[in-house]
């Protein structure tokens, strides 16, 4: 199971750079053949130069300078094999290793939030990591163990024809020694895959603990947190140390056989000198080239090893590889016309999960260049409408469409080419303000300025010790909430959306910022049409139209005192906000 599963994975990478494996392979068979011919130069040494010498007393010159000739050689060949070698296998494995995580971070890239919503982020890093990088370790030493099979084949053969009862002993000796080296591999692969799988838990644990450390610290719950992960990383130390001591077990008796392998061809060969059917030089070359496999021949049981490791390793890339939950794109292309698009949908149907329903048989009608909030109470299905029509999610049923065109028509790319959606919760990478902004976007310096001071960002920014050009860290750790959010609004605005989509993207800043956020979106000459998840009462104002949505419905869609006329309950929900806001006022003063 170990070997066949290894070897499909292993036939993978190849089947993706075969001439790095070929080349690999080449400087390994070339080593095994110096091996078996620096045997050989020993044993020809032993009967034609130190023998005649010691024994006969024969003269050692004219001798020397064939024997150095002859090891400098098989020395030379030996260097170039090893070089060759090692530098192609390493390539191998980095390349694929590089070209691996690549193809991770793409595949999850086409894939639905949906997949993400179920997945541990800790995990899928320790996937990207540790996963990525122990499925391709077998390749390095894989070209290595293949040369060195070559050499144990190569052994038996010279034994044999040096004399049958010499191969015969290398032989059975090799053969016990590798089925010890394949027996270690089958029984240690079950505990590798629980150990691929504590990894990620130990991951996934870390990764909630550093996200969360500030309520971590705040609520006094760090011993708490520390005792979680010291549970884990026990759990986690005590199945590498099992499975290092089975290891190493098999190891010392894989060391130990080599050894009492060469006693025993030493007493056979002295047997057969005895008999005359071989001579010394015979023996030296068997007993040199059996000292020459100690090391060797345990890299097959890395080799064996490193599968063992590589198999869980990979089933668990290729779960998040074969993930089938692939955001579908048609062949409709972004209108750069400039102008406001409108957007309408029928009879939208969503749920996050099976039989909960949060939007049902929603219909919306926004006309192009509006101003439209959305609003409704805590889980009547606003942030999820947002979500929509970015096409961050796709509806169950129904349909949204931009320009009569629905989302889920457009070519890959290019609906946010027409649309842009800022979140409540202001994510920024680390980079400096121009990155964060431009998001590797082309655009020039006066756009940002413009899109900086329309998002009420300017002031900060100026203020910041190097301007746009300023370092603002992790997730902007150096900024406030208000100000990552105003940076978030402009990176948006930076592209010049039709479509402009704020999930309360507004609400770290003040009320008076945000009102003066607003208005100039409403007064500047931007082509867009603007759709705002409102709480706050002067944001659902400056709107043109308010939607209110009630129970994954559109109950009512209308400026802001036709629904306050007409619908009490929309009244009353605003009349809380208002009344929610004075007392925050009142607070603050």
């Amino acid at each position: 199971m170990v070997l066949s599963q290894g070897l499909r994975i292993v036939g993978r990478f190849i089947r993706a750079r075969p001439w790095s494996f070929a080349s690999a392979v080449t400087g390994a068979a070339l080593f095994a053949g110096s091996i078996i011919a620096s045997s050989a130069v020993i044993g020809w040494i032993t009967d034609t130069a130190i023998l005649p010498v010691l024994q006969d007393g024969e003269p050692t010159h004219g001798r020397l300078t064939g024997v150095v000739a002859a090891i400098a050689a098989v020395a030379a060949w030996k260097a170039a094999a090893i070089v060759m070698r090692r530098t192609s296998a390493g390539w191998l494995q980095l390349r694929t290793r590089q070209d691996l995580r690549s193809q991770l971070i793409g595949t999850q890239m086409d894939l639905e939030l949906a997949w993400f919503d179920r997945q541990s982020i800790g995990n899928l890093l320790s996937v990207a990591d540790t996963d990525a990088e122990q499925g391709t370790s077998v390749l390095a030493p894989l070209p290595y163990a293949t040369g060195v099979s070559l050499l144990v084949v190569g052994t038996v053969v010279l034994l044999a024809l040096l004399d049958p009862w010499l191969g015969l002993v290398a032989l059975v000796g090799m053969t016990l020694v590798v089925a010890i080296e394949v027996r270690s591999a089958t029984v240690l692969y079950p505990f590798w895959e629980r150990i691929q799988v504590q990894h990620g838990v130990v991951s996934g644990l870390a990764h909630e603990m550093f996200d969360g450390a500030l309520t971590l610290k705040a609520l006094g719950r760090e011993p708490m947190a520390t005792q979680r992960m010291k549970t884990e990383s026990d759990e986690l130390r005590e199945r590498l140390v099992y499975v290092g001591v089975r290891w190493e077990t098999y190891r010392t008796i894989i060391v130990s056989l080599i050894p009492a392998i060469s006693l025993i061809t030493l007493a056979v060969g002295a047997a057969r000198v005895d008999a005359g059917a071989i001579s010394a030089g015979d023996v030296v070359t068997a007993l040199y080239l059996l000292s020459l496999l100690t090391f060797p021949i345990q890299l097959i049981a890395f080799v064996l090893f490193d599968l063992a490791v590589a198999i869980p390793a990979w089933n668990r890339v290729a779960a998040v590889m074969t993930a089938d939950e692939v955001v579908k794109h048609g062949a409709v292309v972004a209108d750069e016309s400039g102008t406001p698009a409108p957007v309408e949908s029928s009879t939208v149907g969503f749920s996050y999960e099976e039989g909960v329903q949060v939007l049902d048989g929603l219909d919306i009608d926004i006309p192009a260049g509006r101003t439209v909030a959305i609003v409704g109470r805590t889980g009547s299905g606003k942030t999820t409408l947002a979500l929509l029509l970015a096409r961050l999610w796709d509806p169950k049923s129904g349909s949204i469409r931009i320009d009569g065109r629905d989302l889920r028509d457009f070519a890959r790319f290019e609906l946010p080419k027409e649309v842009a959606f800022v979140a409540q919760e202001a994510f920024l990478f680390d980079d400096t303000v121009r990155g964060n902004i431009s998001l590797g976007l082309d655009v020039g310096e006066s756009e940002i300025d413009a899109a900086t001071a329309l998002a009420g960002a300017s002031e900060f920014v100026t203020d910041l010790p190097r301007g746009l050009d300023t370092p603002i860290g992790e997730r902007g750790a150096s900024l406030s909430g208000g100000q990552r959010q105003r940076l978030a609004l402009a990176r948006a605005l930076v592209r010049k959306p039709r479509l402009l989509i704020l999930d309360d993207a507004t609400s770290a800043v003040d009320p008076s910022v945000e009102r003066a956020i607003l208005e100039r979106l409403r007064e500047a000459s931007m082509p867009s049409t603007v759709v705002i998840v409102a709480y706050r009462p002067s944001s659902i104002r400056l709107a043109d139209e308010v939607v209110f949505v009630s129970a994954g419905r559109v109950v009512d869609q209308g400026t802001h005192a036709e629904l306050m006329a007409r619908q009490p309950t929309y009244a009353d929900l605003v009349q809380a906000y208002e009344r929610d806001a004075a007392l925050r006022s009142r607070d603050d003063g």
